[in-house]
């Protein structure tokens, strides 16, 4: 019995004196996954953009494992994805038309909102130009939408009440025009489609630069003809919607989410999203 515990602590002994000269610790547990689901579902109602640009393809998976939480996404233009806030048909908001955002949370709609990223919008033509949109307004939208119904030329609007087509309007109004005749083309589509349908026109359209550029491969009729004007900036920003609007509200998950996006890990890995070597949205959480 002796030699037999003598014999275990030579071993226990040696075990310890091997670990120490190796400079081992026993090593942590990994972290698992969660398995997305696992902690409730939430109803993410967002744009064609953020959908079409590919984004959410690329940083969902992230927030599903780290939280357990499944998101079902709901991808429509700004308008309808808040009047289904208004409604309590969704969980979280993840829209870019900072007035009706705004119109939202003093309703009492929305319990937070947070800047997210942003990108810009771009002013898309056929390469033939022929309202010289390039030429002499590639960094003037009001300018280029004049020169486009003074020809007049086809221009394809998404018409759906999204924050492009909010933006599109803001730019008509700008120009002092009210676009009408069988030049202007309503989609009632979303981003993706309304380009679809500018490619095969040969027309004009506004665009978010994130869905174009994911899609340019496909564009081979269209080219940006003008950017860079400061009245082209496209912010995006997350709101939760108020649970008192109704009992199926999952608000938790909504708050997780929110959380999650403006996070500095997330802000990195929206930051790190990139289309043909470019960065299409650029994190702003922690601007505000």
């Amino acid at each position: 019995m002796k030699k037999r515990l003598t014999l275990l602590f030579i071993v226990v002994f040696v075990c310890a004196l091997a670990l120490s000269f190796a400079g081992c610790t026993p090593a942590a547990p990994e972290k698992k996954a969660l398995e997305p689901g696992s902690n409730g579902t939430i109803i993410l109602a967002t744009t064609t953009s953020t959908q079409d640009s590919g984004l959410l393809e690329a940083i969902l998976p992230a927030f599903e494992s780290e939280t357990g939480i499944k998101v079902n996404v709901v991808a429509v233009g700004t308008g309808k994805a808040i009047a289904m806030g208004t409604t309590g048909d969704a969980d979280v908001l993840l829209v870019h038309a900072r007035a009706q955002e705004d119109a939202f949370m003093a309703a009492g709609s929305g319990t937070e909102r947070f800047d997210v990223m942003y990108n810009d919008f771009v002013v898309l033509g056929p390469k033939a130009d022929p309202a010289q949109v390039k030429v002499n307004a590639p960094k003037d939208a009001v300018a280029a939408f004049t020169a486009i119904a003074a020809v007049p030329s086809t221009f394809v609007s998404r018409d759906d009440k999204s924050g492009t087509n909010t933006k599109e309007l803001e730019i008509w109004q700008a120009a002092n025009i009210t676009p009408e005749g069988d030049w202007y083309i309503r989609t009632g589509s979303g981003m993706g489609d309304t380009l679809t349908v500018t490619n095969e026109k040969l027309g004009y359209t506004l665009a978010d630069r994130a869905t174009y550029a994911n899609m340019k491969d496909t564009m081979s009729n269209l080219e940006i003809v003008c950017e860079g004007d400061p009245m082209l900036l496209n912010p995006y920003g997350v709101i939760t919607v108020n649970p008192a609007i109704n009992a199926k509200i999952n608000a938790s998950g909504a708050k997780a989410f929110a959380d999650w996006i403006v996070s500095p890990a997330t802000q990195e890995l929206i930051a790190s999203y990139k289309i043909n070597g470019d960065q299409v949205f650029t994190p702003s959480a922690a601007q505000q």
